[in-house]
């Protein structure tokens, strides 16, 4: 199963990035009208406010955590005097709450997505494969810290921080500091490099948009007034 692994987690990483990277980059520059969320504010908007805060909040507080912790090299932590154990405390607790608070935002807006006549109708079969791998990903996330309480001493944090280093550094071998990992965690960095993966091709796009991109956007868009299309016959 070596060979497996090393394609899992040596070669699909940068398999996946790299289409998030030129993806992006080319969605961007050819279809800027189509950089956008899509949103459904005017139609249930209660809902969407309540479950909006919890998913965005809870998300940001997940993929800070993500990059903090995987990719802060390991002296750093060791010259902070911050003990493994004590990190992986703080992934456990601060990580709970979070993807707790996003779960609940996530399934509150899926069930907009999936309950609402009207925004079913405008919802795309993108728009809703795209949040369910999210739950999905956030529930592996959660199934994660059983077995994360039973490896307090930090010792199997530390194995995905050096793959994660590994991987963004270009060192050979990155796959062998998880071969004998939890299948949860495998599952769950499977997953979260398939959702990089498709990452340019979704809504999730709007993630890395900035307004001032849209003050140069190119192009023009057309709008008619009720009135008008009525009086045309369009």
């Amino acid at each position: 199963m070596d060979w497996l692994n090393q394609a899992l987690f040596g070669f699909y990483p940068y398999v996946a990035l790299a289409v998030l990277a030129i993806g992006s980059i080319l969605r961007f520059d050819r279809e800027q009208y189509t950089w956008r969320t899509g949103s459904s504010q005017l139609l249930r908007r209660r809902q969407l406010v309540l479950g909006s805060i919890l998913f965005h909040v809870g998300i940001l507080a997940i993929f800070a955590g993500h990059f903090v912790g995987l990719l802060t090299p390991i002296w750093v932590w060791d010259a902070l005097g911050v003990p493994h154990g004590a990190k992986q405390m703080l992934a456990i607790v601060a990580g709970g709450g979070a993807g707790a608070m996003c779960l609940v935002g996530g399934c509150l807006l899926l069930h907009r997505r999936l309950f609402d006549p009207r925004i079913r109708a405008t919802s795309s079969f993108g728009d809703i494969a795209i949040l369910v791998l999210v739950m999905t990903q956030l529930l592996l996330g959660l199934a994660t810290i059983p077995v994360s309480l039973g490896h307090l001493d930090g010792g199997e944090m530390v194995k995905f921080m050096t793959w994660a280093q590994s991987i963004f550094t270009f060192r050979a071998g990155a796959a062998d500091y998880i071969a004998d990992a939890h299948w949860i965690f495998k599952a769950h960095i499977m997953l979260g490099l398939t959702i990089l993966l498709v990452f340019p091709f979704t809504r999730l796009v709007h993630m890395l948009s900035a307004p001032v991109w849209y003050l140069n956007r190119r192009g023009w868009q057309i709008v008619r007034s009720k009135r008008l299309a009525a009086g045309t016959g369009e």
